[in-house]
C-alpha cells in the first residue's frame, strides 16, 4: 500500500435527542449545549493530525453519528473548510451525511449542499410502525417520504436509505413494505443490516428477559434472500454484503474500509487507520473537548493527536488478515489477487490454500483467476468464511 494513498475521513457527531433501542454506538444525548465547543475541538484535532502531513490528498468526507443533522449547516462549512486548509481535497470529493428523517427540510438541505454536502444518507429502518416503535425512532414513514421529496427538491442526486432487517417478530409479511417502499423511493444507494442486539442496548436486554422474541437465523436469510431478489430485479447490484447501488454510486467512502485502506478519524470515540497506526479516541464528548482545549505545544506523529485514548502499530501479518476480513465482503470485487500479491507478496490463494480449498467445496466462495470471492450462499455464511480463512 503506497504511503501516500489518498486518504478517507470520518468526523463523529455524538449528539442524539434520543437513544435508539438498538443502538451501541457512542451517542449521548441532552448534551446539545457542548456542540459549539465541539466544532472547535474538531477544528484543532484537524489542525493537530495535519501538521506532520499537509496537503496530503483526501477524496471521502463521512459525517457519522450520533445525529450529524442536528447540527446546522454552518458547522460543516466550519469543518470543510478547515479540512481544506490543512489537507488537499479531491475534485470529485465525496461527502457524505446521515440524517434522521425528523430532521430534514429543503431549506436545511439546500444549506448542506451549498456547505459542499453531495451524499445524504436517511435513517428510514423500516416501513413498519411498530417496527420503528419498537426501535424507539422519533419518525414515521410519511417522515421518510418527506425526506427524500426534500432531497431531490434540494438538489441531492446520491440518496441512501438505511434499513434494518431481522427485529424481533418480524415476519416476512411486514418486511415486503419496507422493500415495496424503498423501490418507491427510488434512492441511488441501499443499505441495509440485519439486526445485532448489542450488549447494553435496551432491546437485548428485553430479548434477554423474554419480553421479546429472539430473532430466528432461517427468518434472518429469508427476509435477506427476498430483499436481495427485489433490489436486483429493480436494478440495484449488490457490491457488499449490505449494500446495493445504482450503477456509480458505491459508497466510495465505505469501500475504503473495506479495502482496507487509511482513513483518518475525527471527533469523541472516532476509530482511524494511517501511517500504519489504528487509534481510536476518547470517546467522552466533553473529555473529547477538554484534551484539545489543553493541548501542549508538543508534537504528535502522524495520525495522533491528544485525543486519541489508544494506538497501535499494525504489522505486517495483522494488516493482511484484516484486509482478509474486509475485502471479502466486496461480493463482486472479493479479494483482488494482483493488488494482494503486490501489498502482501504473496497469492491469496497460495496463503490460505486450505481454507480457500474447503470453502470452495463447500461452494461458500468463487476462486477466480484474478480474484477470491463470496458465492451467494457464502454472503449468508460470510463469518464463518472469514473464521475458516483467519
Amino acid at each position: 500500500m503506497s504511503p501516500q494513498a489518498p486518504l478517507s475521513t470520518y468526523i463523529h457527531i455524538p449528539f442524539c435527542e434520543t437513544r435508539c433501542s438498538y443502538c451501541a454506538f457512542n451517542v449521548y444525548t441532552d448534551l446539545e449545549s457542548l456542540i459549539p465547543a465541539y466544532i472547535r475541538a474538531l477544528r484543532q484535532e484537524i489542525q493537530v493530525a495535519s501538521a506532520n502531513n499537509p496537503h496530503r490528498e483526501i477524496h471521502t468526507v463521512y459525517f457519522g453519528g450520533g445525529t450529524p443533522s442536528l447540527l446546522a449547516a454552518r458547522h460543516y462549512r466550519d469543518i470543510l473548510h478547515c479540512l481544506a486548509k490543512r489537507f488537499s481535497l479531491a475534485v470529485d470529493l465525496e461527502v457524505s451525511i446521515e440524517a434522521n428523517p425528523n430532521d430534514i427540510s429543503t431549506a436545511y438541505l439546500r444549506e448542506l449542499r451549498e456547505a459542499g454536502i453531495n451524499r445524504l444518507s436517511v435513517g428510514m429502518q423500516s416501513a413498519s410502525g411498530r417496527v420503528l416503535r419498537l426501535f424507539e425512532r422519533r419518525h414515521d414513514l410519511d417522515a421518510v417520504e418527506y425526506a427524500v421529496r426534500c432531497a431531490r427538491q434540494a438538489g441531492f442526486d446520491n440518496v441512501n436509505l438505511d434499513v434494518i432487517f431481522g427485529s424481533p417478530g418480524e415476519s416476512l409479511a411486514e418486511w415486503k413494505p419496507t422493500v415495496d417502499a424503498i423501490l418507491g423511493y427510488a434512492p441511488e444507494h441501499v443499505s441495509m443490516y440485519g439486526l445485532e442486539l448489542k450488549g447494553g442496548t435496551s432491546l437485548r436486554a428485553q430479548v434477554d428477559a423474554g419480553a421479546l422474541p429472539r430473532p430466528d437465523d432461517d427468518n434472518f436469510a429469508d427476509l435477506y434472500e427476498f430483499a436481495s431478489r427485489r433490489l436486483a430485479g429493480d436494478g440495484y447490484a449488490q457490491y457488499e454484503i449490505s449494500n446495493w447501488t445504482r450503477p456509480q454510486f458505491e459508497c466510495r467512502h465505505n469501500l475504503q474500509y473495506w479495502r482496507n485502506l487509511p482513513y483518518l478519524g475525527f471527533g469523541a470515540g472516532a476509530h482511524g487507520f494511517a501511517g500504519g497506526v489504528r487509534y481510536s479516541n476518547i470517546a467522552n464528548p466533553v473529555r473529547y473537548v477538554e484534551s484539545l482545549n489543553k493541548r501542549s505545544g508538543a508534537e504528535y506523529d502522524f495520525p495522533l493527536t491528544p485525543a486519541v485514548a489508544k494506538s497501535t502499530k499494525v504489522n505486517s501479518r495483522e494488516d493482511l488478515y484484516e484486509t482478509v476480513m474486509m475485502s471479502i465482503r466486496l461480493t463482486r470485487e472479493g479479494i483482488h489477487r494482483p493488488t494482494f500479491r503486490r501489498r502482501f507478496g504473496v497469492d491469496i490463494a497460495d496463503k490460505f490454500s486450505v481454507g480457500i480449498g474447503k470453502m470452495q467445496t463447500l461452494g461458500l466462495i468463487h476462486v477466480e483467476r484474478d480474484r477470491v470471492r463470496l458465492s451467494e450462499r457464502g454472503r449468508l455464511l460470510s463469518n464463518a468464511v472469514i473464521r475458516e480463512l483467519v
